[in-house]
């Protein structure tokens, strides 16, 4: 991780002009090494943000899930919040269950410890993609199984098989067809219901 992406926001009067000096990311992360980008704005930060390894969020903590939105929806990367007293105003009750942030980093900080936040924050990050991969996957092959469900129990009824059997007639056709069973499934399902919907 090399190059990073400071955002202020403008709101609150938080922006770099109006930042001590001693709370401003972006001075301590280029005297430890990094290449630093500042926006203060959602234009700059999104026409930025492709050219980065992480986001560093210098704001309050109820302006964040509005801003890793942004930035996650742009490119999956690190969103790290910069704790301060500026950005640390309100009480933890403010971090609600869907607060999401790879690390936090603060003023506070040696180099080493900024260099190994950053590591972790990166880690945290490929797991938290790896998680909402497994998890879409997941809901995809739920999804799925119900409506191969639902067209077993038509086929169960319909053809006055067991259920065991209805699938196994899903199985075949599927196998003659070259299709996917889920598709098969759906498209029995959906003409069932247009006939329903008919009587």
């Amino acid at each position: 991780m090399h190059s990073l992406l400071v955002v202020y926001s403008r709101l609150n009067g938080n922006s770099p002009d109006k930042t001590a000096a001693g709370s401003r990311p972006e001075l301590l992360l280029r005297s430890c090494g990094y290449i630093v980008e500042v926006a203060a704005s959602r234009e700059e930060a999104v026409s930025l943000i492709a050219d980065v390894d992480a986001s560093i969020l210098c704001l309050p903590i109820t302006e964040f899930k509005n801003w890793a939105d942004l930035l996650m929806s742009c490119k999956t990367a690190p969103i790290i919040w910069w704790c301060t007293e500026e950005t640390a105003t309100l009480s933890v009750a403010a971090c609600e269950d869907n607060f999401i942030a790879d690390g936090v980093l603060s003023p506070s900080m040696q180099p080493h410890e900024i260099h190994w936040g950053l590591h972790f924050g990166a880690k945290q990050c490929f797991e938290r993609k790896q998680w909402m991969k497994e998890k879409e996957q997941l809901l995809s092959r739920l999804e799925e199984r119900k409506w191969i469900e639902m067209a077993k129990g038509i086929l169960s009824k319909a053809k006055n098989i067991s259920e065991s059997e209805a699938y196994d007639l899903l199985r075949k056709q599927a196998m003659n067809e070259r299709k996917r069973m889920v598709d098969v499934a759906t498209s029995i399902v959906k003409v069932y219901r247009m006939l329903q919907d008919q009587i």
